[in-house]
């Protein structure tokens, strides 16, 4: 059966055909959403909760551990961790994979209202919930800064103009305002001056909220006009509040100002940012998945000139960060290497047919091949990113494949003297069976990786599905575009007068071919040799792939530097700024930052002694040079001599280059060690995050268990153990439990005898130190508070405790210090969880060389080895992503092996061929696994999809050698070795041809073309390397096992005819058409 017939006999419908396929996947292209990555959504949801001035141990107990039971009754609920600080509760709900975001934030919402009754009467706030997705990060930043407005002004217009405008924008998932100073009236009390008037801070607390009113009063109905009442209730700034009557003494007025000082500032004054070290607003804008990049970024920037216009010349709007900008470079480098691939891939051809007509053939597939893969693209809601574009770039080396196995099989019937269009039909139906298989088994590789669970599974599915789609378009467009092209457009090469160029390498093709007949001859006489020297390569194969370094997702270079600050437990407000604003300054003279962001204090950094920054780097050709003593030299001997200078710096690339991101960290590293009293931790963010929790290093390692004290005697013992672990670097953790704490151990007998009881105590000393809110402030924009605190100066210092009165149940004041006496001891700074227990997360960083496999083979063996049973431990985030993939990615390379023989078997309709055509699978594996090594590169996402590609290019030789030696068999009283040997002297050329396609694609991914070409550079290496060893090693070891295979076949059908003996009469036909015989 032909099917390619139909196709070659009507040219119209061939061509009308492949028309569509090019208007289908122009018109997806134009459509598809860009980005750098697939939309990998990981579900997970972020519950906050606020009781200002609470202490750690007051959230955790009254807050977090009330949520957490309900949460845990909800399905498809994966992990659960919490961090609870002074005031704050954050709860991370991290989700299967599989569940439906919002569902679960309906679930999640039905909880917290289960758990309201539970929770303090006094939260300010009930608890909030934020649906985030930790692998998306922001795409784009504004800075909104002021020299001379305070900056509550500022957080007015960056949040209720600027932030409410760009969330409208299609495509904006939500506008993160980071350094909020959302505007508040500050009550700052004094308590002499309280004490002196017989006032207690209950009275003036009561006293705001009476004067501060905003209730409903109705309407007058008259009987022409109705009336809405109004009245001046509402307070809304320090002005007004100053004069308020909070007490008569001596029938003379005691006013708020008498006893407080009345500002208008910040509603938590214990928050400090700065951008490019001036105090800030950061709005961070993140998309929806799926949605375009470029395009919302595009629509960010149209409003910029309306927010230009309508802010007032004081405050300043910047561009912070511009993610779109590293997207488009990235994709634009990774079109530049596709491009460059297909023009390779057509030299490649064009050397091998030196015919113009026969090159563009076999060239057509490729456009034909990404113009239908954009189609399927768009249909299935896919996007341009770093990955489906990489699957294009693979796919051009064997996209051709088919279409060159039809062209070279046409050509050499037409070589036989046929006329074009029995050439080609004759040829076609030959090799159809062929084509066919070829592209089912590799377009079937990729299918088990729809069943791999996890991270992996989520990027590697779009990967899979660009590149079947590809393998299935050049598919057909071989079996229909290609056959009709070449009756109607190849002629006989005898037509043509052929020049140097073509005898020249027709020569060189000759000659290979006869030097590749007599080495096949040798290994045919040496059978025992060959599978002896495949066996080896097997058992090297199992052994490189044990030894590799695991490796998980390449950071690349994001431009971007996260940093982790952290100073001694107890450390006050104001030294910590002091110490963050010496980090400013060393970062800010950094000659390859361009701008920055950083806090201390608020819910975003835990704990007091905590602070955060961002350091935003300048493109990669625009950072210094790095460091090289070799070329300083040349330039200290030569630089100043006319020819020689310019010839050095000329030559400089070949000694340095311009600094990555790794060498920036190392660079500012020991600058930013050389600050007293701080610890500061620097890391390259990955490109997907994976958990939702930040660590100050990249990888977490978290400690468990229901004994606290236990715990946290083991998570420092551990901690200190790990840092003597020589392959890991930056070793710290969550555990702060030293942080001086000040205890009001109140004499219930005392207290009662003068009418106090405790909770007049604690809300007194809410009030007095706890940023109280105490009356909110309602305008047309937003809600505002009255926050109510003593003066800094009573709060220097525990002593100043005995400063504070209570009102009594009398009305008489009552010092604090007369029903109390003041303690000072060390408690918790962070109190954390995980699933409901207590927990210590210890997070590491990699040393230099260091694969992820190795550092956790050495984590878990410390692990086993000094801490006890009660302890349960686990890797979050990535480590434990990566750990989880190390048995799937085992799991995936058999399934993919299984599939292919299964395909195989079903199209052959046998069980022992198949084995025969994977025999040149450990080979290619081999051969990946060990340029990996002597590029001292891990096997990584990258490199494990390199292997997925080796097993399925490398069986494309195999079955071309196989088909034909069983079709010579069928047509032929011939044996198994002559089969052998012509399938492969036949089918040599359009192997060398494939083979160096495939090379040649993939070569400019294994050189490392355009900005963050280093991260995809495990992927060519290994394909490269694989190809290399496997095209040599296969070309012999795969006839012999034919050899072998067919021996066994024939003995089972018990067959008298002995091949594995090799008799005298056996013969072999030797690259020139003579018989030789076999000793």
């Amino acid at each position: 059966m032909n099917f390619c017939e139909p196709f070659i006999r009507r040219p119209v419908m061939t061509s009308l055909l492949m028309l569509a396929i090019l208007l289908f996947g122009i018109i997806g292209y134009r459509y598809l959403a860009v980005s750098d990555l697939p939309n990998v959504d990981f579900p997970t949801i972020q519950v906050s909760a606020g009781l200002p001035g609470a202490n750690p141990d007051t959230m955790a107990s009254s807050v977090a551990t009330p949520l957490e039971k309900q949460f845990t009754t909800i399905a498809g609920l994966d992990s659960m961790t919490s961090t609870s600080s002074l005031g704050n509760t954050s709860i991370t709900l991290q989700f299967d994979l599989s569940r439906n975001i919002d569902s679960a934030a309906l679930d999640v919402q039905s909880a917290i209202g289960a758990a309201a009754s539970q929770l303090p009467a006094n939260l300010p706030f009930p608890p909030t919930l934020k649906k985030v997705n930790p692998a998306d990060q922001a795409i784009f930043m504004l800075a909104v800064t002021s020299p001379t407005l305070p900056l509550y002004k500022v957080d007015e217009y960056a949040e209720n103009l600027i932030a409410e405008q760009i969330s409208m924008i299609p495509g904006v998932a939500q506008v993160g305002v980071n350094g909020a100073a959302k505007y508040a009236v500050r009550v700052q009390l004094n308590p002499k001056a309280l004490a002196s008037r017989q006032i207690g801070i209950d009275q003036v607390e009561k006293a705001i909220q009476n004067a501060n009113v905003n209730m409903p009063m109705g309407t007058l109905y008259g009987a022409h006009k109705a009336y809405n009442l109004e009245s001046n209730g509402q307070l809304s700034d320090a002005a007004v509040y100053r004069p308020l009557v909070v007490a008569y003494r001596n029938g003379a007025p005691v006013r708020l100002d008498q006893v407080a000082t009345v500002i208008d500032g910040v509603q938590d004054n214990y928050i400090a940012n700065w951008i490019n070290g001036v105090p800030g607003i950061l709005l961070a804008i993140q998309r929806q998945p799926g949605t375009n990049t470029i395009d919302i970024v595009k629509n960010i920037r149209k409003l910029l000139p309306r927010f230009y216009s309508i802010l007032p010349p004081s405050i300043h709007l910047s561009i912070e960060y511009d993610r779109s900008v590293s997207i488009e470079e990235s994709v634009n480098d990774v079109k530049f290497t596709l491009l460059l691939a297909i023009l390779l891939v057509v030299l490649v051809i064009f050397l091998f047919l030196r015919n113009a007509s026969a090159t563009v053939i076999p060239s057509l597939a490729l456009p034909m091949a990404i113009m239908g893969t954009f189609a399927v693209m768009y249909l299935l809601g896919y996007t341009i990113d770093n990955l489906s574009l990489l699957a294009l770039t693979l796919s051009v080396g064997f996209v051709v494949d088919d279409a060159i196995v039809m062209l070279e099989n046409i050509v050499r019937h037409l070589e036989l003297g046929k006329a074009p269009l029995e050439a080609a039909l004759d040829g076609s139906k030959e090799v159809n069976f062929t084509i066919l298989s070829m592209t089912i088994s590799l377009a079937v590789v990729f299918l088990p990786v729809f069943f791999m669970p996890g991270v992996f599974g989520r990027l590697l599915h779009e990967f899979a599905v660009v590149i079947i789609s590809a393998v299935l378009v050049s598919g057909v467009v071989s079996v229909t575009l290609s056959p009709m092209l070449s009756h109607r457009y190849l002629r006989p090469h005898h037509e043509h007068r052929q020049g140097w160029l073509y005898r020249t390498l027709e020569n060189l093709l000759d000659m290979s071919l006869r030097w590749y007949g007599r080495t096949l001859q040798w290994a045919l006489r040496h059978r025992v040799l060959v599978m002896l020297f495949g066996f080896i390569v097997l058992l090297g194969t199992a052994w490189e792939f044990w030894k590799i370094p695991k490796g998980f997702l390449p950071n690349g270079d994001s431009g971007r530097i996260a940093v982790a600050t952290e100073a001694n437990q107890g450390i006050s407000f104001d030294a910590m700024k002091a110490h963050q604003q010496a980090i400013n300054r060393i970062v800010q003279a950094d000659p390859s930052v361009v701008q920055f962001f950083s806090g201390i204090g608020g819910a975003f950094n835990n704990g007091m002694n905590n602070g955060r920054a961002f350091l935003h780097l300048k493109n990669r050709p625009d950072r210094p040079w790095s460091h090289s003593p070799a070329y300083d030299y040349l330039v200290t001997r030569y630089g100043s001599v006319a020819i020689l200078g310019s010839l050095v710096k000329f030559i400089r690339p070949l000694y340095e280059h311009h600094m990555t991101i790794e060498d920036v960290i190392h660079e500012l590293q020991p600058k930013l060690d050389n600050i007293p009293g701080m610890r500061v931790f620097l890391t390259n963010p990955p490109s997907i995050r994976i958990g939702g929790n930040m660590t100050k290093s990249l990888y977490q390692y978290t400690l468990s268990s229901p004994q606290s004290d236990d715990l946290y005697e083991y998570a420092q013992k551990f901690e200190t153990q790990m840092r003597t672990l020589p392959g890991l670097e930056d070793v710290t953790s969550d555990l702060q439990i030293k942080n001086p704490q000040a205890n009001v151990v109140v004499d219930r007998d005392k207290a009662a005898a003068l009418g106090v009881t405790p909770q007049q105590v604690e809300d007194a000393l809410y009030s007095a130190y706890g940023q109280r809110l105490v009356s909110p402030i309602y305008t047309s924009s937003d809600e505002y508070w009255v926050v109510l605190k003593v003066q800094d100066q009573f709060q220097s210092d525990p002593n100043m405790l005995s400063e504070l009165y209570i009102s009594s149940s009398s009305g008489q004041l009552v010092p604090l210090g007369a029903v109390s006496k003041f303690t000072t001891s060390l408690g918790p700074l962070t109190v954390n969880h995980s699933g409901q227990l207590p927990s210590v997360t210890v997070s590491f960083d990699l040393a230099p060389g260091v694969a992820l496999g190795q550092a956790v083979s050495e984590v878990e063996g410390l692990a086993r080895s000094m801490l006890p049973v009660s302890i349960t431990t686990d890797f979050q985030g990535a480590a434990h992503a990566f750990k989880e993939s190390l048995t799937g990615l085992g799991i995936l390379l058999v399934m993919t092996v299984l599939v292919i023989y299964i395909v195989l078997g079903i199209l052959y309709e046998s069980y022992a061929h198949p084995i025969t055509i994977l025999t040149g699978l450990p080979a290619a594996a081999f051969g990946g696994l060990l340029t990996l090594s002597l590029f001292h590169l891990d096997l990584d996402l990258y490199g494990f999809v390199g292997l997925i590609m080796l097993i399925g290019i490398v069986k494309k030789n195999a079955i071309m050698m196989v088909d034909f030696a069983l079709e010579l068999e069928r047509k032929g009283n011939i044996t198994a070795i002559e089969s052998a040997f012509q399938g492969s002297m036949i089918r040599f050329r359009p192997i060398m041809m494939t083979t160096a396609c495939a090379i040649i694609g993939t070569l400019p991914i294994a050189i490392g073309i355009g900005a963050d070409a280093d991260s995809r550079r495990p992927l060519g290496l290994c394909v490269v390397g694989g190809l290399l060893f496997a095209q040599l090693v296969t070309l012999y070891v795969t006839p012999v096992f034919y050899t072998y295979m067919d021996s066994f076949l024939k003995w089972r059908r018990g067959s008298k005819r002995q091949i594995v003996s090799e008799p005298a009469g056996a013969a072999v036909l030797t690259p020139d058409g003579e018989h030789l015989a076999h000793n």
